[in-house]
Order: C-alpha cells, then structure tokens, then sequence
C-alpha cells in the first residue's frame, strides 16, 4: 500500500506565490491521497506538525524554499519530541530551494509528489542536521549556519528586487571583484565581526572574524563547498572560520569553489561536536537562508532524519 502521507506547503515560497495555479495542481494530485495543509504563518506550521504527531504518517512532503524546510523540521521535531521523525520528501519550490535540490535536484513538483503519494521514491538518505540555539530561545534545526559575510550576502540579497541564482552570483562576483580593488561594497560584506570563536574547548585567539560557516552539506549553494568535510561524522559537523581582511579573503574564492582549505593564519576548519560564538553586539547569522540576529549562539549535531532521494 502507498505510504501514509502529509503535505505541507508554504504558499509565500517565490515559485508558489509567482504561480498560484501550481498550488491548484498540487491540491488536485494530492485530493483524495494526502491532507494539504497550507500553512500561512509559523504558528500554522506548529499547529499543523503538533496535530499530525498525534496520529504520526509514514512521510511528510515539505514544499517551499530552504527556510521553508528549515521551519518544517523544526516545527516537527519540537512535535516529536524524542521520536523518530517521519520520511520526508523535500519539494523544491523557492527561490534558490538549496537543501531541497540536493536531494530531490530539479525534480518537477507535481511529479515527485504524485511518485511520493504513489508509493514510487524508494530510496532515502540518512542527513544529519544542525542544533542551532540562542540564550533563553527555543533551538532550530536547520543545515548550514553562518555568519559574518554570510549574513552580509543574504542581507543584500534579500533587499534586492529581483532575486534568484544570477542575483545571487552578481552579489558574489561583485564582492569578489571589489576585494581585489579594495572597494566599499567588497568590505561591506568582508569586513570581520567581532566575536569570540569556541570550537569545542579551543578559544580562538583572534576576535574578529570575516567568515564563519558550520554546516552538514558540502554544497552550502552556488557550487559554494566552503564545508568540503560535511557529513564525515554526523555527529561532528564540519566549522570553517577566517579572520581575514576582505583583500585576502576575497580571492580565495576559487579554493571555495573547488571544496579547498582556506589559507590564512587565526582561522579555524575542522569537525567539532559544538561551536560556541558570542558576539560583541547583536549580530545577525543565516540558518538555512534564514537571517536571525543574537548575542550568543550554539551549533551543535542535531538529529539525522530520513530523507527521500528520486
């Protein structure tokens, strides 16, 4: 028999907002097979996850962008509790969809979702994931934490008008021209963060740093393979930390690209079982393409879940 099934949906992730008739389509596939549960806000979304914990599914069909996803496993981990989390199937429909596409690459939505309905994806991948947590805040889980010039990119990215993969390879490739020049804009995205960096029980030495990414997937997107070592242990997630200057910083770019180790002395890139970051002011960081902003953040393992491979 199919597997029994939930389908959950952000009607505000970019594919689905810019074509409310793919939302149509997806009810009719799904009529009569699987609940559809729309979920507006993020308190649908708790709701949602706490109901269906109560009479768990074999798999749940999570449709949107990275922060979508990111948002849907949290929301069902606080639900499960202790309990294993269902199979998911991962429905990309963002705007760049990261963590979906390295799963489910560029898989039509209608079509995988009627193959999950149908019982078709028989395949899955044990992903470890990330525990993100703040001071007095409920944890996260997500897939790649960042800071520094991480947030920086998203905080441009997300104030553009037009966004997409070639928006987000013109924020890189100015930055990374600028940096050779030395501009304003290259240093606004590369300049250090003040902070005091723990990996495990070593305290860096330096206190600023331009770079900070912890992550479970090698691709952290755009072919980006900053954390080259990601998914070696599940239960160490792979850290990388710079303290360059933007004008040294910026040109190892290709060494990202091609998943090599970044030079430079008061940096950081090993597995660590916790990342400690205090920052000397509220700052922002990325979760999955998420931006939040802290005094304090802890990333740790967080649990592995099944997820369906086409």
């Amino acid at each position: 028999m199919p597997p029994s099934t939930a389908l959950i949906l952000n009607p505000h992730a970019r594919r689905l907002h810019r074509d409310p008739e793919l939302v149509a389509r997806l009810e009719r596939v799904a009529e009569g097979r699987a609940p559809m549960l729309v979920t507006e806000t993020l308190a649908d979304l708790d709701l949602a996850c706490a109901t269906m914990a109560g009479q768990p599914p074999d798999q749940v069909l999570v449709c949107g962008g990275d922060g979508t996803v990111m948002s849907a496993i949290t929301a069902l981990w606080r639900a499960f509790g202790p309990r294993p989390l269902p199979r998911l199937v991962l429905v990309p429909a963002g705007t760049v969809s990261t963590t979906a596409r390295r799963f489910s690459g560029h898989a039509d939505p209608l079509q995988l979702v009627d193959q999950a309905l149908a019982g078709a994806l028989a395949a899955t991948s044990r992903q470890p994931t990330l525990e993100v947590t703040e001071p007095d805040a409920a944890a996260r889980l997500g897939f790649t934490f960042g800071t520094g010039l991480v947030a920086r990119f998203f905080e441009r990215y997300d104030a553009a008008t037009h966004r997409g993969r070639l928006r987000a390879a013109a924020i890189v490739a100015r930055t990374l021209l600028g940096s050779l020049v030395g501009d304003a804009y290259a240093r606004s995205v590369l300049e250090p963060v003040a902070c005091t960096l723990r990996a495990d029980e070593l305290v860096l030495r330096a206190r600023a740093f331009s770079l900070v990414v912890a992550s479970v997937l090698k691709n952290v997107g755009l072919g980006m393979r900053v954390t080259y070592r990601a998914g070696e242990d599940p239960m160490r997630p792979h850290v990388v930390a710079s303290a360059l200057v933007p004008r040294r910083l910026g040109p190892q770019l290709w060494r990202v690209l091609l998943g090599r180790r970044l030079r430079g002395e008061g940096g950081f890139d090993g597995l660590v079982h916790e990342l400690g970051l205090e920052f000397h002011e509220p700052t922002s960081y990325v979760l999955d393409g998420e931006r939040f902003v802290a005094s304090a953040v802890t990333v740790r393992a967080g649990p592995v879940v099944e997820i369906a491979v086409p």
